[in-house]
């Protein structure tokens, strides 16, 4: 049933998809300060299920794309995203009906909520990658036989331009990733145009709603003094999801990060209190595999995240320091997300990783 989202909703929807956002996606807290002034202006968000579509609606794809470093040092201004939205509508033909988060993750589940409430028009409660990954290509709708193109791509100074390349999702990654090189690390972006009914036969469901239950039961076990981790594995065990566990408790004693060719890559490593045991992360933007003693603990698609120990709160890669001290949570990916169709487009292999991928629930524990 269509719900609004409210300014009360923000805090914990931001939270829980920065958990999804599985280090990745961009701190939510940018787009949470630019939601929450449209919201206080007051416009109005409807949050629509993915069955409240009709089949022959425009649905569209909103995200910011590039290094998420060079967010945190650019700060948008909010009509960047609306002004690639209107440039893919003008090309087109026809106005958008609504639309759905390229990701549920980080930032990016809040730049698609800012345009709904800028250009007065319903978001999708759902979304084409169930966490965040950092290709476009990487998305359930190109898994399942959407185009990617045209897409419409703007930057901080209001420059637009628009990629056409058919069918081929990659190559209108690769072309997209240098214009957001050439706009200084950072773009905003229109993607997938789709039908109603290809949104409900390729889109990861509910996922909007899932960050705000995850977000808001972290707070609520905190106010009432319980463990959030054991509230995070039960609130996954009741989703699409399925499952969710710590893999490890302790301190970041080493991280390796640096920003290239539009994305964040590197390392960390997180040591048990007592120095016996550690867990290496590698990433690119997000987190994709979780080792010890060059044992797979988790691997991409499934999700690995880093949270604050005490808190629950998440932490994106770009945050890891020093002597955090963290648990590494790592959680089951839906159905749709495991097909060998989507395995060939975001599974291990895809970044290049030679571990083959195995359920994080089949995988024994450290």
């Amino acid at each position: 049933m269509a719900t609004d989202i409210t300014l009360d909703d923000l805090p914990d929807l931001a939270r829980g998809a920065a958990l999804l956002g599985t280090g990745g996606g961009g701190d939510p807290y940018i787009g949470l300060l630019l939601v929450s002034e449209e919201l206080r202006r007051g416009r109005t968000i409807r949050l629509l299920t993915t069955d409240e579509v009709d089949d022959d609606d425009l649905v569209v794809a909103s995200a910011f794309m590039g290094a998420p470093t060079v967010v945190v040092e650019k700060i948008p201004s909010g009509d960047e995203p609306v002004t690639a939205l209107r440039t893919l509508e003008r090309r087109l033909g026809r106005a958008v009906d609504a639309i759905i988060p390229m990701e549920c993750g980080g930032l990016n589940s809040m730049i698609p909520l800012l345009v709904a409430a800028r250009a007065g028009i319903p978001i999708v409660d759902g979304d084409g990658m169930g966490r965040a990954f950092p290709e476009l290509q990487m998305e359930t709708f190109g898994v399942y036989g959407v185009s990617g193109s045209p897409i419409a791509i703007c930057d901080s100074n209001g420059h637009t331009t628009v990629i056409d390349t058919g069918v081929d999702n990659k190559q209108m990654e690769w072309l997209a990733r240098g214009v957001t090189i050439r706009m200084g690390g950072v773009s905003y972006i229109a993607e997938y145009p789709m039908t109603g009914a290809e949104v409900k036969r390729t889109a990861i469901p509910g996922t909007m709603s899932l960050a705000l239950a995850l977000g808001r039961c972290i707070r609520e076990a905190r106010e009432h003094h319980r463990d959030p981790f054991d509230a995070l594995g039960q609130a996954l065990e009741r989703s699409i999801y399925g499952s969710g566990r710590v893999l490890l408790e302790g301190k970041v004693i080493d991280v390796e990060r640096s920003s290239s060719d539009g994305f964040v890559r590197g390392t960390a490593t997180v040591s048990t209190f007592d120095g016996d045991t550690a867990v290496t992360l590698t990433f690119q933007n997000e987190h994709l595999v979780a080792h010890h003693d060059g044992r797979v603990l988790a691997i991409v698609p499934d999700l690995i995240s880093v949270l604050d120990a005490q808190t629950a709160n998440p932490i994106t890669t770009e945050s890891l320091r020093y002597g955090q001290r963290v648990k590494i949570f790592a959680m089951s990916t839906p159905p749709i997300m495991r097909t060998p169709e989507a395995l060939e487009v975001f599974g291990p292999q895809a970044f290049g990783l030679h571990d083959p991928w195995t359920p994080v629930e089949a995988l024994a524990p450290v």
